[in-house]
């Protein structure tokens, strides 16, 4: 049987770096791991190119500009990567008949809800980034091959997050101020990365676009979050709750951004575990990387 031929870009990312822990596990499927430094997603041309040589059945794009805070003032940059890029890979699946699937976020949201949010709500984005990523998923979305999987709260061993953010700063400092009103949920990378291997695995026949929403279940608050991680780690250091007014950054949050999953679930059977049973996986696998 032939593999399956599957294109990863922003492979260096949190998710992207999973994906690529994951890939010797799956044997059916070929993977072409590739950053901006070895394909530039912004050049349509380079693309195109690019596309000649490597025919992909599929292609995850995990490239983004997240700085949400920096996006505020650099605009071009943050749309050259969102908008723009999304919209070149959607023109070549449609070009060239691969499967697309995009992630995105739920900053797409304002947050000014107090349930779950489903696919088919409408966006309203509160801040350049989230914008950006809302005009990037309707690009995507132009495709017939093509489907956008909305995460939040995203942390990994790899990369820069929350959850290692809290580990350095709570080992030397005696106190942390973390806001405790924004609600949302965490994902941890491994497991969306493992949602989407599972989903390119299906095969083609089984790959339904669309939006889809994928967090871990249960929901929390920023300082509910850091809770767990000090405590796991047996940190002194103590979590004072703020509010979000006391600790002002350049990009609105979404006060409020949990995610219904059914539809994910139901369409590709995918099991979601609970943050703190993910949370305590991840923050096992950093305990034992330390110690290495």
């Amino acid at each position: 049987m032939d593999q399956i031929k599957v294109l990863i870009t922003g492979a260096n990312g949190q998710l992207g770096t999973e994906i690529q822990r994951l890939a010797q596990q799956h044997p059916k499927l070929n993977f072409l791991f590739t950053d901006v430094d070895t394909l530039d997603i912004t050049d349509a041309e380079a693309v195109k190119s690019f596309f000649l040589s490597y025919k992909p059945d599929y292609l995850i794009n995990c490239a983004a500009y997240t700085a949400v805070d920096k996006a505020e003032e650099d605009v071009e940059n943050a749309n050259r990567l969102n908008i723009d890029a999304p919209a070149i890979l959607s023109a070549a699946a449609d070009r060239e008949g691969f499967k697309l699937i995009h992630i995105s976020t739920d900053y797409v949201f304002n947050g000014m809800t107090w349930k779950p949010y489903d696919e088919d709500d409408s966006p309203a984005p509160a801040s350049v980034y989230g914008s950006s990523k809302y005009e990037g998923e309707k690009e995507v979305l132009k495709s017939e091959n093509a489907m956008v999987v909305r995460t939040s709260w995203l942390y990994s061993v790899y990369g820069k997050n929350f959850v290692k953010t809290i580990i350095s700063k709570g080992g030397t400092l005696p106190e942390l101020r973390v806001v405790y009103d924004q609600i949302g949920c965490p994902t941890w990378a491994h497991d969306l990365a493992q949602a989407l291997v599972d989903i390119v695995e299906m095969g083609k026949d089984k790959f339904t676009p669309g939006i889809y929403h994928y967090s871990n279940e249960g929901v929390c608050s920023w300082y509910d979050f850091a809770i767990e991680i000090v405590s796991f780690y047996d940190l002194k250091c103590k979590i004072i709750p703020i509010l979000t007014s006391e600790y002002p950054l350049a990009a609105n949050r979404p006060p409020y951004s949990v995610f219904n999953k059914r539809k994910v679930k139901e369409v590709y059977g995918i099991r979601i575990p609970h943050w703190k049973e993910s949370l305590l996986k991840c923050l096992t696998a950093l305990k034992q990387k330390e110690e290495m």
